[in-house]
């Protein structure tokens, strides 16, 4: 009997889950059923985006945090596809930091090339995993949210690939409920006009504060303090921007800080990441952890060491994204095509434990970066996925971090060159903070020809 894979989400890990199997089968190999469930109705995860928030049409919690006028905070050649380049996609070289429409463009290119869709089952939310250990098979309950029904299939294997980006984290604070503004997550964030002329407290130093107030600092925003809980993010912020201890109390619109100083705020933004959060599995093969590098009880980053048949894919805090992604699906891949062995509980766990112990040393953002370039070449010199300059990538995060630290809100004015076609990539037609049409069209506006040749710079 064929053995049957079950995707659960399709998103960029998802897809790359399909991908791989696809690339198999195109060179011949005798490839497992794969069955993709989705419960939104188009692909892309977190790059399709929806002005809904809360709840759906079908009383589903809302999958997308992406929002309005979001362009890349790090640069493409970072997350290109090593099987799939942006000048394949768009005809010729394009900016290092495309606007949403444009990232999301790219990822439906490559998996409608390779023809996967008719493999992904849309509006079906998965309600229930479970593994016999009398059959070796896991049972997966889904709910098709279009007609209504309920019903179960088996599997052989189990991948989730629902991301970790959905279920926000949410703090309280004294006197937060006598607030008389705005108090909202970042996931539900989904328009910087909103904010035009507030004044805006953001929560958290992560990587959606420096976006989300660099998005409202762009259109209009009368200010912005963040409040942080151990360290301020340190960039050369604006006039109008300030970085204050963490929050303690709110009363009304005044906000109180640790230091003692407070401020009148008009919208609180909480910026404090989000849970892995996996209501469909039982405790036994459930994945709780915080958002880090090296998340304990996967083997390999992916592997549930308890049952290796049930994987993970892109669980882990992210220098490296799309092209991280493919090397773990890769490998999964290839456990499942026999390709690759996994030793003992034993042997997985002290795996993970050297990798831990590695990631628990590291200081600061340049050792993450080179400590995750390490693991995708760990992945990738184990399959047939197409080797890439890991470090070149490593170098071009230098860069980027650099940039960052000269210039926050100018950043992205620069460009660099692909680390997979070795071509310079051209400046954006407009500096990032006068651009304020997010459009792909506006993006493209200077090509004429997606037919246009592409010179090498050496």
């Amino acid at each position: 009997m064929k053995k049957r894979v079950a995707v659960i989400g399709a998103g960029p890990c998802g897809l790359a889950q399909l991908r791989s199997f696809q690339s198999a089968a195109e060179k011949g190999a005798d490839v497992p059923e794969v069955v993709c469930f989705e419960r939104q109705e188009d692909w892309g995860g977190l790059w399709n985006y929806s002005w809904r928030t809360g709840l759906d049409e079908y009383a589903e919690p809302v999958h997308s945090s992406m929002y309005r006028y979001l362009w890349s905070n790090g640069p493409k050649e970072c997350l290109e596809f090593a099987d799939y380049t942006f000048e394949e996609h768009f005809g010729r070289t394009i900016a290092s930091y495309p606007p949403r429409a444009v990232l999301f463009d790219y990822i439906k290119g490559r998996v409608e090339k390779a023809g996967v869709r008719k493999q992904i089952r849309f509006r079906t939310s998965v309600r229930e995993v479970y593994y016999s250990v009398k059959t070796k098979r896991f049972t997966i309950t889904v709910h098709n949210l279009v007609q209504d029904t309920v019903y179960s299939e088996e599997f052989d294997y189990v991948v989730v690939a629902s991301g970790h980006f959905t279920t926000p984290n949410v703090p309280s604070f004294e006197g937060i409920e006598t607030f008389n503004g705005r108090v909202l997550h970042a996931h539900d964030f989904r328009d910087a006009l909103e904010f035009k002329g507030k004044n805006i407290l953001l929560i958290g130093t992560s990587y959606s504060a420096e976006d989300i107030g660099s998005q409202c600092y762009k259109y209009g925003a009368k200010s912005i303090t963040c409040s942080h809980r151990t360290a301020p993010m340190g960039f050369h912020w604006p006039e109008n921007w300030e970085e204050v201890p963490l929050l303690i109390k709110v009363d009304k619109n005044t906000c109180t800080f640790k230091d003692g100083s407070s401020k009148q705020i008009d919208a609180i933004i909480m910026c404090t990441g989000y849970l892995h959060y996996f209501p469909f599995l039982p405790d036994s093969l459930r994945l709780k952890t915080d958002n880090r590098l090296w998340p304990l009880n996967l083997y390999k980053g992916v592997f549930w060491e308890d049952n290796p048949k049930l994987m993970y894919l892109g669980m882990q805090d992210q220098f490296y994204t799309f092209n991280m992604f493919d090397a773990q699906a890769w490998y999964t891949r290839d456990y499942m095509l026999g390709r690759v062995k996994v030793p003992s509980k034993g042997e997985m766990m002290s795996h993970s434990q050297e990798w831990r112990k590695r990631e628990e040393k590291l200081e600061n953002d340049e050792q993450m970066i080179w400590f995750q370039g390490d693991y995708v070449k760990e992945l990738i010199s184990a399959t047939d996925y197409p080797s890439f300059d890991v470090e070149g990538v490593n170098k071009t995060f230098m860069d980027w971090e650099h940039h960052k630290h000269d210039d926050i809100m100018g950043f992205r004015n620069n460009a660099y060159r692909s680390l997979m076609t070795g071509n310079m990539q051209p400046i954006h037609h407009t500096p990032w903070l006068e651009a304020m049409d997010d459009s792909m069209e506006s993006y493209l506006e200077n090509i004429k020809s997606k037919k246009t040749a592409c010179v090498r710079i050496l």
